[in-house]
């Protein structure tokens, strides 16, 4: 039988006070919870399959969704805003796990453009049990949960409060944990019904719109022109949404049954990279991996017949990432290029080239992420459709066999 995991920060010699150590106790009992409760790898189990059809609606909404969660933060975006330009800040530390981590990832060029000081995007357990001596007074600490109860998010912003930082909680849940222990919140207006899809851009929107009304208030000159991107992204994602779907769907439909499916890019659209190989093992029983365009260069990264997606918008990472993908080709593997519209560097390379409008780099993950969720969805649609085909034709041949006895 498996139990809660202990943590560090529970006994006397934890660096939390009792009622801190008590929240810690809680947060990890209700987590191990949901987790145990998690579908199975059965290529038609009903928990999974329920679901994975979830997730579209969610996934198309994102827009929406987004316009909805900025609105609604904009007077506590203000707030914070004047509160962190005003700060001799040190270091900004984005923390989480899952996909979470992986927008940390994705807003970091943002943050460090815009407020001018290294931004740690970091894993929470790290944060909390390694990095901590690194968290001051002048730090800025941003832990993102969606439920607001991730034990190790939660223990990270617990340590940073304990230390005195700037902690400011990225929820979609009024009144969790991590909203309560934290200094400042900023709300989602994201629905989880599916794996997650908004709660991960509404995240990084309210990243990348806390960086650049930063920049604004400091004068930067680069925030006007990325706030201008910004206000176009939501309509933007709707037009990704529909032009590459067509397209996603049929290399699903041809790379449905390869088990291992690999993502690779740099830059902030790592992080998109990282979602991607996520929605793959979330909605599929397969492998997925995110590998860096650089890594995969060290090893035998990629095995013959296995496809991978490479995630490189107009950017320095292009040439390299060029190379990854006419190295995958070479090991045999199957490629997708995603690529801002223009770029015609992979048309001789790829075996598709998946294309997203032009926005400034920094924040180009808003839009790489799409086909990434949605590449995990429509594999999972495609095994689906695949194991009930396989399923009618072995009753229908038990059939036969019986009336031919």
């Amino acid at each position: 039988m498996t139990t809660t995991p202990p943590s560090p920060f529970i006994g006397p010699d934890s660096p939390l006070d009792a009622r801190q150590q008590q929240i810690v106790e809680r947060v990890s009992a209700a987590e191990h919870a949901s987790i145990v409760a998690l579908p199975t790898d059965h290529p038609l189990d009903p928990k999974r399959r329920a679901r994975d059809e979830a997730t579209y609606p969610e996934l198309i909404a994102q827009p929406d969704r987004i316009r909805e969660t900025l609105a609604a933060n904009d007077a506590a975006l203000d707030e914070l805003a004047d509160r962190i330009a005003a700060m001799d800040v040190d270091r900004v530390f984005v923390t989480g796990a899952g996909d979470s981590l992986a927008v940390a990832i994705a807003a970091r060029q943002t943050l460090e453009l815009m407020l001018g000081v290294p931004v740690e995007p970091v894993q929470s357990l790290d944060l909390a049990y390694y990095l901590a001596p690194l968290v001051t007074t002048r730090s800025v600490v941003v832990a993102l949960s969606s439920s607001g109860e991730t034990t190790r998010t939660v223990e990270a912003a617990l340590v940073a409060q304990h230390i005195g930082a700037l902690t400011v909680a990225i929820t979609n849940t009024a009144g969790s944990t991590l909203d309560t222990e934290s200094e400042r919140t900023l709300l989602l207006r994201a629905t989880r019904v599916g794996w997650p899809t908004q709660s991960s851009t509404t995240a990084l929107a309210l990243l990348v719109d806390l960086a650049i009304r930063v920049g604004a208030l400091r004068g930067h000159a680069a925030a006007p022109a990325l706030r201008q991107a910004l206000d176009t992204v939501p309509a933007l994602m709707e037009r990704v949404i529909a032009e590459t779907e067509p397209r996603l769907r049929a290399i699903a439909q041809r790379e449905q049954a390869a088990h291992a499916f690999l993502f690779s890019a740099a830059g902030p659209s790592w992080g998109a990279a990282i979602i991607g190989a996520a929605k793959v093992k979330e909605c599929t029983p397969d492998h997925a991996e995110a590998i860096q365009v650089e890594e995969f260069h060290h090893y035998n990264s990629l095995k013959a017949g296995e496809p991978i997606w490479v995630i490189a918008p107009a950017g320095p990472s292009v040439p390299r990432a060029v190379h990854t993908a006419s190295e995958a080709k070479r090991f045999g593997g199957s490629v997708t290029v995603v690529t801002t519209e223009g770029v015609h560097d992979f048309d001789d390379v790829a075996d598709d080239v998946v294309t997203v409008p032009a926005v400034p780099e920094p924040i180009s993950p808003l839009l790489t992420v799409l086909p990434a969720q949605l590449t995990g969805y429509l594999l999972a649609m495609e095994q689906f459709a695949t194991a009930e085909a396989a399923v009618a034709a072995e009753a229908g041949t038990t059939t036969a066999a019986a009336t031919h006895a």
